[in-house]
């Protein structure tokens, strides 16, 4: 299977500027090059640029922003520190794991997912709409200024991550960015629980799942077609810990994680917890939306040879998280002494498990050695873990890590079973550090 080329912004715009236009941005030329940039890719342009941009409609089709032009990065999205460019359209960028070291991720080394274009916002967030529609006795259409007003308030930790993370650990090498193990991330979120505003509405005994939209645009940017449009079982949105959330560590909700509000689906893969959330569906069925459907955040029902082609009707909705580490501090590739005790960190998080345990091992997971453990302050956080270790002469080291949930259930030393998009890798974390 062939990879897809993921090319940076000076790439694009050196090979073709005008077609970079509408890659990138989303924009296109009219007849006379003026007037050009609006809506989703007047956003996207002043998202990644920090600012607005006044003169918009001046702005000559097919030239790169000076912005861009005079910087060496190939895309900066405004806020953002230190993470690496997976793709630029959509906007995908991963953490580096040292950057993951805070208990609480920062905003700005948060990793970004998206499916689609980054949608034009209003510029009254209080007025933005969310209907409850479907099997429900009385449809909704609320404000978030209502949702504020209406609602108790819910602030909790959670860890939103990728189905694709680590991607990259897979062979034959799947199809779609290839993260390693950064797109991940443990937030803390303000707003109010999906099942206070599902009762509001009534859920009837018809209800089976919920499909959520969100205002993104589709990167084709077809009038009416949705990016992305996930769901979950009805029994999950009716947790007391799925929220619609407006507020991450203390902010409003960042455009770039689905301003001005967003679903919460704790435990489950990142792509449930949908951005710029504007409709919550509720159905008699499993929801059928793009990303639910064919090969798209599916895993097969049963194991396969790696590189095999799976029928449709043998893959079955990808949901909650897998046990998994990360090993946080020192960054690998570190100078070390070899004469003293070296202090190692990291995080550990499951879907709807707890996380029990985590062990180190520097010889290549012959032996394995406990750690001080500190549970997570709430379900669907991480914990934190950390360990002296000690190196018995100088040379070349890995570091790896291991957690064990609940119920007993281990992280694999291997790439977990292959599947077709490569999703669910929790195999072990390593990093190198040579002791000196």
């Amino acid at each position: 299977m062939t990879n897809r080329h993921e090319r940076g912004i000076h790439e694009l715009y050196e090979a073709d500027a005008e077609r970079a236009d509408w890659l990138v941005f989303g924009r296109k030329s009219n007849p006379d090059r003026r007037g050009f940039l609006r809506g989703a890719g007047l956003t996207t342009m002043g998202l990644a640029l920090g600012a607005s941009i006044p003169f918009a409609d001046r702005l000559p089709g097919g030239v790169i922003p000076a912005a861009f032009a005079q910087t060496p990065d190939e895309f900066v999205l405004q806020g953002k520190d230190g993470l690496i460019v997976m793709n630029d359209r959509p906007i995908n960028l991963e953490t580096p794991p040292h950057l993951l070291d805070p208990d609480i991720t920062p905003i700005a080394n948060f990793f970004v997912r998206n499916n689609g274009l980054v949608p034009e916002m209003t510029e009254d967030p209080d007025g933005w709409t969310l209907t409850i529609d479907g099997e429900v006795d009385n449809e909704l259409t609320l404000t978030l200024a209502e949702l504020k007003s209406d609602f108790e308030h819910v602030t909790m930790q959670a860890v939103i991550e990728c189905g694709g993370n680590g991607r990259a650990g897979f062979e034959p090498s799947p199809r779609g960015n290839q993260w390693t193990i950064g797109a991940v991330g443990n937030g803390e979120f303000t707003g109010v629980r999906l099942a206070d505003v599902l009762d509001r509405a009534g859920v009837k005994s018809s209800a089976v799942y919920t499909g959520h939209y969100g205002a993104d645009p589709h990167l084709s940017m077809e009038e009416g077609r949705p990016a992305l449009s996930r769901g979950i079982p009805i029994e999950k949105a009716l947790s007391p810990e799925t929220m619609i959330v407006w507020g991450m560590n203390g902010e409003d909700l960042p455009l770039a994680h689905g301003y001005p509000i967003r679903i919460l689906v704790p435990g489950f893969i990142g792509s449930a917890n949908q951005k710029w959330l504007n409709r919550v569906w509720v159905r008699d069925q499993e929801h059928d939306g793009p990303g639910m459907t064919g090969l798209s955040y599916r895993v097969p029902r049963f194991p396969v040879a790696p590189g095999a082609e799976v029928a449709d009707e043998d893959m079955e909705v990808l949901t909650t998280l897998r046990i998994k580490s990360l090993i946080t501090r020192p960054e690998t590739g570190s100078e070390v002494a070899a004469s003293e005790p070296l202090r190692v960190r990291g995080h550990a998080w499951s879907g709807e498990t707890d996380v029990a345990d985590v062990e180190v091992s520097i010889d290549f997971g012959v032996t394995w050695h406990g750690t001080e453990f500190t549970a997570s302050p709430n379900k669907y956080a991480w914990a934190t873990f950390e360990a002296d270790v000690a190196f018995p002469e100088a040379g070349y080291y890995e570091i790896w890590a291991r957690a064990t949930d609940s119920e007993g259930v281990s992280q694999p030393m291997v790439v977990p079973g292959w599947n077709p998009r490569g999703y669910g890798n929790n195999s072990t974390h390593r990093i190198a550090v040579t002791a000196v």
